[in-house]
């Protein structure tokens, strides 16, 4: 019986490096054009983007709140201005680029990223992100608001 995995490894023009890092180059590009926007359009004069509908409605800030003026802060080299924009944002920006670099690796080396985050591991950000949400409602966390 043939080995069914054996077309899989064979090497096909579209598993060259170029054509291998073509997706995480797009995802790169799409995330470097969104900063790059945010960086021109300041988030911090008001028209420009919409309102967080939570805080419209509610008063409440959502773990979103500030997300843009971060992203703006740290497009403009202002690390202590993004943190106090929403920290939670620059975390994820942090996060991002560790994994994105992770799935470059992958690519290069040829070998696909698998994702498999543990339960406990996505309960563990919820979870952070509800604290980080209801502390900065609170009055004790204005320091946590945008």
């Amino acid at each position: 019986m043939p080995d069914v995995n054996a077309d899989s490894r064979r090497v096909t023009p579209y598993t060259t490096v170029a054509a291998r890092l073509a997706v995480p180059a797009g995802v790169l590009a799409a995330v470097a054009g969104a900063f790059a926007y945010v960086g021109t359009v300041d988030p911090n004069q008001p028209g420009h983007y919409p309102v967080c509908p939570l805080l419209r409605l509610t008063g409440l800030y959502c773990p979103g709140c500030g997300g843009l003026r971060s992203a703006h802060a740290v497009v403009h080299g202002d690390v202590l201005a993004a943190l106090q924009a929403n920290a939670a944002a620059v975390v994820g920006y942090l996060g991002f680029a560790a994994l994105w670099t992770v799935w470059v690796v992958h690519a290069v080396r040829g070998r696909p990223l698998r994702l498999d985050p543990s339960p406990a591991l996505l309960w563990s950000l919820g979870a952070s992100l509800l604290v980080f949400t209801v502390v900065r409602n609170l009055p004790f966390g204005g320091w946590l608001h945008p």
